[in-house]
């Protein structure tokens, strides 16, 4: 038996994702998150009728267009950075910070950065340390290669957390982070976060770190990481967005928390639109006499919300044209030449979207296509693709449009990442 799998059979992973000793971590737990109106609350969140609450500090990693920094802001932390190295995406935080797009965001300090060569000494009063790490070594769209991958920069997150010592953290990625073939590096990642004081020597392999890792008495450990497989859908985003989120909180806090329970359903909509006819009614339409492939089988009793779909979430827009922008609306033109063809087939108007993609060489178009009831096919636009992901229709997107989606579809729902964001804020105030 390897060392790698000696480690992993160590432990095992409860259906909150917890781990624990004993067992092999489970790889296959699948939870899923919310979502209402578009509009972002300022930091200074207060419940009905209390005091103002002191907000919490956050550091926030791999920003990008800001969607993850978003939804923390909207549950009551305040930044104390963020980092980012891609251009353009550093030039649309710039832009929405100088405007003041949402309440709040004034003081936000935007430093272009590759953390790999970051102090992070300066920010140990971070109670937060929250990102998305880059996806792309892990992603089902790239080149899966993993561990090996350059772009891979969780050893620099668990750095980040054994400096800063924080609070609690939170990770964003990929589902394809749960893959088999991954199985003793995902892992490893999750031993490095909860003993982050036991950091890799020079002269080890991974592989041999995580041998070492798996000897530390678990009633040692620096933090209680849980993950767990959320699909952004479940909780009112309009899209089916499958990521795993790491959450770890310091040991000495040991509150009790778990990840947010589903608010939304494929089922409910599907009542909504083939049972009541509510769907159809609060959009002034008639239902369509044929049933759709997509409907599937239809339950009477269902105790959630419907799935919000991209009718749902675009009903309000002017129509696009793609000669110019529309009045009064953001980033809102539209991109011509949307086809289909084998793998490259939209999302159906009335159905959640499909996940939106940066791809690794561009767009791939079909995730960022809408299909009409009349099977005619387009382009999402960027302010749509931007409601998909829940961003406030005042954020500005820079650069053209290729560019503007590879941010959207880096990015973390705003809707998502503020109710994970919330309840990790619930437990670090001990609610």
């Amino acid at each position: 038996m390897s060392a790698k799998m000696a480690v992993s059979r160590q432990y095992r992973t409860d259906v909150d994702g917890t781990r624990r000793r004993r067992g092999t971590v489970r790889t296959d737990v699948t939870q899923t998150v919310e979502r209402e109106a578009c509009e972002v609350p300022g930091s200074d969140h207060r419940e009905s009728g209390d005091a103002p609450v002191a907000p919490l500090r956050s550091l926030e990693l791999f920003t990008g267009a800001g969607g993850l920094a978003l939804g923390t802001h909207a549950a009551g932390f305040h930044h104390v950075a963020l980092m980012e190295w891609n251009e353009d995406a550093c030039a649309t935080l710039r832009h929405n910070v100088a405007s003041g797009a949402v309440k709040g965001i004034e003081g936000w300090r935007v430093r272009r950065e590759d953390v790999r060569s970051v102090d992070f000494a300066p920010f140990t009063d971070a109670d937060l340390l929250a990102g998305g790490v880059p996806c792309q070594p892990f992603s089902v769209g790239g080149k899966h290669l993993g561990m090996d991958d350059e772009r891979n920069l969780f050893p620099d997150f668990v750095r980040a957390v054994r400096t800063i010592k924080p609070r609690a953290f939170i990770i964003e990625n990929v589902k394809g982070l749960l893959r088999d073939s991954f199985r003793p590096y995902f892992t490893y990642i999750l031993l490095q976060l909860t003993h982050p004081e036991v950091a890799r020597r020079k002269s080890e392999t991974w592989a041999e770190h995580l041998c070492r890792l798996g000897k530390v008495k678990e009633d040692s450990s620096q933090y209680r990481v849980s993950f767990r497989l959320l699909n952004a859908a479940d909780y009112g985003v309009p899209q089916t967005r499958q990521r795993v989120f790491i959450v770890g909180f310091r040991s000495d806090l040991a509150p009790t928390w778990q990840f947010p329970t589903p608010t939304h359903s494929y089922d409910a909509l599907m009542r909504d639109q083939w049972i009541t006819g509510a769907y159809w009614k609060r959009h002034n339409l008639s239902a369509p006499k044929v049933k759709p492939t997509y409907a599937g089988s239809t339950i009477q009793s269902v105790m959630t919300l419907p799935w919000t779909t991209i009718r749902d979430a675009i009903c309000d827009l002017p129509r696009p044209r793609t000669d110019r922008e529309a009045a009064g609306v953001l980033n809102h033109r539209l991109n011509p030449g949307g086809k289909t063809y084998a793998g490259h087939t939209g999302s159906p108007l009335d159905l959640p979207s499909k996940t939106l993609k940066a791809g690794v060489h561009g767009v791939p178009g079909g995730e960022n296509m809408i299909v009409m009831p009349d099977d005619s096919v387009r382009y999402l636009t960027v302010r749509e693709a931007a409601r998909v992901q829940t961003f406030p229709d005042a954020w500005w997107f820079e650069g053209a449009w290729s560019e503007a989606m590879r941010q959207l579809g880096n990015a973390v729902p705003v809707r998502l990442a503020e109710t994970v964001a919330r309840s990790v804020a619930d437990g670090l105030r001990g609610r």
